[in-house]
Formats: C-alpha cells, sequence, structure tokens
C-alpha cells in the first residue's frame, strides 16, 4: 500500500478515499472545512459526503452532498449533479423524508434523463425497476434492470453491473422465474466473493442477497451469504470475532433483555453494514437454533444499526421475540415484539403464536388474520406469507376450526408447489398438512409428517424438525405404534432441553410419562380438567352432562370455576388453554 508523502490535507484525504480509509478521510475533510478560507471542490464535498456517512455522521453527509449539488451545478456538471442528486434521494429515503426523497429522485432525472447514455444513468434505471416492481409490473421492471445491465456493461463498471445483474435477479424472482433468478444473484456475488467490488457496493450486495434468500426462503444460500457478511464486517484491526461485542451482563430470562437501546449511531470508523448483516444473521442462527447467540446478536444488531436503516433493528428484535417465545419466556417475548413495532415492522406470525400460549385465542385468530389480509402479495416475501399460513394452520387447529385450518394448509401447499422444489416451503407445507389430517384423525397423517422431519433435518433446523416428531408420535400412538411413538418423544424431548424450549420439553415429559403423575395446570381439579377437555372437543353443555353422569347445572358450575380459575371468559379461549399445556 503507498503511503502519501504530500501534506496537503486533501490530497491525503483524497489519498485514503481511495484506500476506502473512511475515517481517516473524514477527518481530514472535516478539519479541513472548519476554515471558510478553504473551498473543497464539488468531488472533494462528494468524498467529504461519503466518508461522513462510512462514519456514521448522516447528517453531515447529507449536508455535504447538498453543497456538492450546488457546486456541480455551479459547474454546470449535468452528470455530477445527477449522480449527487440520486444520492440524496437515497439518503433522504434512508432517514424517513419521502418527500425530499421524491423531490431529489424528480432532480436526478432532470439532469440525466436527456443526456447521451452515461453510467450516472445505471442509477435511475435501478430506481425505475425498482418502482415497477412495486406496482406489481415486472415487464417494465425487467426492461429497466436490463437497461442498467447495458449501461454498466458499455461503461466497464464491476460495481454498476454486479448491481445490474442483482437488479434482474430480484425482478425475476418476483415474477416467479426461480432457476433464472438465482442463477444471476449467484453471478453478482462472485464479484462480492472475488473482492472485485468497492466496499459501498458490497454491503449493498450483501444486505440485499441475504434479504432476497430469505423471502425466496433459499435457506442454505442465506446461511453461506451471512457467514460471508459477517467475514467482510469484522473490524480487521481487533481480530475480534464477529460476536465480540454481544452483551454478557444480562441474564437471558430478564424480560429486559429485549430492551436494548435503539440504534445510535455507528462509531467512527466502523463498518455501517456491520449491524444490518447481524440482523440478517440473527434470523439464520434462530432457525439453526443456536438461540442464545442470536439473541445476543439481535441486542448488538440493535446497537449497530445505522439510524437510517432501522428496518434491520426491528428484524432483529422480531428474531429475538421468536426465541423468548419458544423457551416460555413469554413477557421478554412481549417487549421484543414491542420494540420491533415501534420500528415499523408488522410483529406477526409471532405476537399470535404468543397470544396463543397465553390463552388469548381471539386474540391469535385476529392477529393472523390481520397480517394475512395486508400481505396479500407473496411475491416479494414468499417464506413471509409461509410462515404466516402455517401459523394460521397452528392456530386453527388450537381452537379446533378444522376447516380453517384445512384452508390455510392448503394455501400453505399450493405455494410450495409453486415455487418448484424447495426444502423450506415444502417441510413448512408438509407440516401443515400432516398436523391437520392428524387432527381430523385421517389414517395418511404419517406420509407428510414424516415428508416434513426429513426435509427440516436436511435442512438443519431443529426445533422444528422437534415439534414435527411430536406430531408424529401422535400419529403414532392413534396407530397403534406405541415404541415409535416413545422413540420420537424421547428424540424431541431431547432436543427441546438443548434449545431451552422449556414448555415444549415439559410438553414431551408429560406425554412420555402418560400425564397421569404432573399437577394440573391452572389449579384445576382432575373433574374440571375433564370438563374443560370436553370442551376443547365441542361439547355442549349437555353433551358434557351427559358423558359425565352430571347434571348440566353442575357443568355450568364447573364452568364457572374454569373461567375464573384460568381467568378466561369464553370456551374459545378456555380450549386455546386446554391445547397450550396439553390438557387435551
Amino acid at each position: 500500500m503507498s503511503v502519501p508523502t504530500t501534506t496537503d490535507p486533501v490530497a491525503r484525504a483524497r489519498d485514503a478515499a481511495a484506500r476506502e480509509s473512511w475515517a481517516e478521510a473524514y477527518e481530514l475533510l472535516h478539519d479541513h472545512d472548519r476554515h471558510p478560507e478553504r473551498g473543497l471542490t464539488a468531488d472533494d464535498l462528494s468524498v467529504l459526503a461519503d466518508s461522513a456517512w462510512w462514519s456514521g455522521h448522516v447528517d453531515e453527509s447529507v449536508a455535504a452532498r447538498l453543497r456538492a449539488h450546488a457546486a456541480y451545478l455551479a459547474a454546470d456538471d449535468h452528470r455530477g449533479a445527477g449522480l449527487t442528486s440520486w444520492w440524496l434521494y437515497y439518503e433522504y429515503a434512508g432517514l424517513g423524508r419521502p418527500a425530499a426523497a421524491a423531490g431529489w429522485l424528480h432532480r436526478a432525472r432532470h439532469h440525466l434523463e436527456d443526456l447521451p447514455d452515461c453510467p450516472e444513468q445505471c442509477f435511475l434505471a435501478m430506481t425505475a425497476a425498482e418502482e415497477a416492481s412495486a406496482h406489481g409490473d415486472h415487464e417494465a421492471a425487467l426492461a429497466a434492470a436490463r437497461r442498467m445491465t447495458a449501461l454498466a456493461l458499455a461503461c466497464g463498471s464491476p460495481d454498476l453491473l454486479a448491481l445490474g445483474r442483482q437488479a434482474e435477479s430480484r425482478v425475476l424472482l418476483a415474477a416467479g422465474r426461480r432457476t433464472e433468478g438465482l442463477a444471476l444473484l449467484d453471478e453478482a456475488m462472485c464479484a462480492v466473493s472475488a473482492g472485485e467490488l468497492s466496499g459501498m457496493v458490497t454491503g449493498w450486495l450483501y444486505c440485499l442477497a441475504l434479504t432476497q434468500c430469505m423471502e425466496a426462503a433459499d435457506f442454505p444460500r442465506a446461511v453461506e451469504w451471512t457467514n460471508a457478511a459477517m467475514e467482510w464486517c469484522a473490524p480487521p484491526w481487533t481480530g475480534r470475532p464477529p460476536d465480540g461485542n454481544a452483551d454478557p451482563g444480562t441474564a437471558p430470562d430478564d424480560p429486559s433483555a429485549a430492551a436494548a437501546p435503539l440504534p445510535m449511531t455507528v462509531p467512527s470508523g466502523e463498518n455501517p453494514f456491520r449491524g444490518v448483516c447481524r440482523a440478517h444473521r440473527v434470523e439464520v442462527l434462530d432457525l439453526l437454533g443456536a438461540w442464545a447467540l442470536a439473541e445476543a446478536e439481535a441486542r448488538q444488531a440493535c446497537r449497530e444499526v445505522p439510524v437510517d436503516c432501522l428496518e434491520s433493528a426491528a428484524a432483529a428484535y422480531y428474531a429475538a421475540g421468536d426465541v423468548q417465545r419458544r423457551q416460555g419466556r413469554l413477557e421478554a417475548a412481549a417487549v421484543s415484539y414491542g420494540h420491533a413495532h415501534e420500528l415499523g415492522r408488522i410483529p406477526q406470525p409471532g405476537l399470535a403464536l404468543l397470544r396463543l400460549a397465553q390463552g388469548r385465542a381471539d386474540a391469535a385468530v385476529a392477529g393472523v388474520d390481520l397480517a394475512l389480509a395486508c400481505r396479500s402479495d407473496p411475491d416479494h416475501d414468499v417464506l413471509g406469507r409461509a410462515r404466516l399460513l402455517a401459523a394460521r394452520t397452528e392456530v386453527a387447529l388450537a381452537v379446533r376450526d378444522l376447516p380453517g385450518a384445512a384452508k390455510a394448509a392448503a394455501e400453505l401447499a399450493a405455494l410450495a408447489d409453486a415455487d418448484g422444489d424447495v426444502p423450506l416451503l415444502r417441510a413448512l407445507a408438509d407440516t401443515a398438512l400432516g398436523s391437520v389430517a392428524l387432527a381430523e384423525r385421517r389414517p395418511g397423517a404419517l406420509l407428510p409428517l414424516r415428508r416434513a422431519l426429513a426435509g427440516w433435518l436436511e435442512l438443519r433446523v431443529p426445533y422444528e424438525a422437534a415439534q414435527v416428531r411430536m406430531l408424529l408420535a401422535a400419529a403414532c400412538r392413534a396407530a397403534g405404534d406405541e415404541e415409535a411413538a416413545r422413540l420420537e418423544l424421547g428424540t424431541a424431548r431431547a432436543v427441546f432441553e438443548r434449545l431451552g424450549a422449556v414448555p415444549d420439553a415439559r410438553r414431551a415429559a408429560a406425554l412420555l410419562s402418560g400425564g397421569s403423575r404432573r399437577r394440573l395446570p391452572g389449579g384445576l381439579t382432575a373433574r374440571e380438567a375433564e370438563v374443560l377437555r370436553l370442551v376443547a372437543s365441542g361439547g355442549t353443555n349437555k353433551d358434557i352432562a351427559g358423558a359425565l353422569v352430571i347434571s348440566e347445572h353442575t357443568v355450568a358450575r364447573h364452568l364457572n370455576n374454569i373461567f375464573a380459575k384460568l381467568g378466561v371468559g369464553s370456551r374459545t379461549s378456555a380450549t386455546a388453554y386446554a391445547y397450550a399445556h396439553d390438557l387435551v
């Protein structure tokens, strides 16, 4: 690496920027810019804007870029003014100022659209592709993305070419052309892994690719590129592993563990993409069953995420809530989901499943149904809709809505069929289909459940695999194979205990022991538990009275006692409680 010999701070800053030593460039230009008599050129102001952004000073970045635009305009440099306008559009959009962003995008088009073909027009084409795709016009979006690629090839820019390939891949994936889309994404990521691109475009592509992979339910790619992204983000000056900053001081069962501070400005000299990439890593760690690390990484991601990427902090909070919910830490999960909601994310289906665990079945049904209605178009997030449908199946079964469960499972299966051979979608669909068949007491439950177990094991997703083993145990018992049922329950219990999924581990242990000696939840008596089981199976007061050979008046008295002890106000909520606490 060459060492600059000049004493001119601006020249040294330009050299530092060329080496992507952004903290050094920022300090030099920031100090130089304090003196009004020392003017900076339009290009130097652009370098100041870039280095301020990388150093976590977003407001200073915008201010410097506004000055750069004025300087380019004064010099009648429409290409420079157009590119600067586009960057102002991008920064204002990230800061949550859509009106200002729209104005600067209009200016960028005014500066660039009538010029001969030039590299700066690639950014306009990329934005046009995003806008057309958002409106469902895949043909116009693909045309804009391919124009970007053609411009990039003409100017020979590896950065712009990789961004063009990524833009094309996103449009193709949204249009259902999965094979073509993933092939183009792989090509773009080759340039990333080979180190051919600038730091900004490398960070962009990692973030965009990780989002695309999870939305497309391509879990193996998400695992591979998440690991690569965190290696790129790791600070080389410390040799510290990516999770080295995780806060060890909060006890894992403390609800305040979810209440990490809202994202702050990234410290000078650090990689602003680190928090965003770490937030993606949390979702991967969650599926892989590394829950303790996932929760620690979620807290750290929320400290690192820049102020213009708060949606990543929301994703980290949501993932932490999922971990806490499955571990039985319901209060902490509620806090985490609340933080995700504050930052703009609808915390579903996790919040619906939390309400179900709390015995609030009506809230669970309403929450997941509203989320499904708000996400009617699955093109951009196939996995998101699949997870909602899987939760809708689970909630419907908990309240004995078998037609609703069957409808959700069928839609999930159709979604998996439409996207071809996607193991994660197929495992979700087979789990839902098998659980519905089991609830309907059909003999065909074993086949989809065994397919689902094989799928989860292949993906190395332990919690969902253990959940399927619980369903398989019930199917085996229904078929009279007690030995197979006990094998599945024993394996599931061991996995739940290793993960820290306390409620599930207790449920597996109770089923292994037959449940005869365990204490009934909620202070219920044995007779009240019998009444509650019959309520959960859909029995009326008259049905229950006949089954237990007691009067309907006695049934009503038992129900009043049950409602009071469980803190519920309806038969539906009582039924949800019965299923959540393994009384059925």
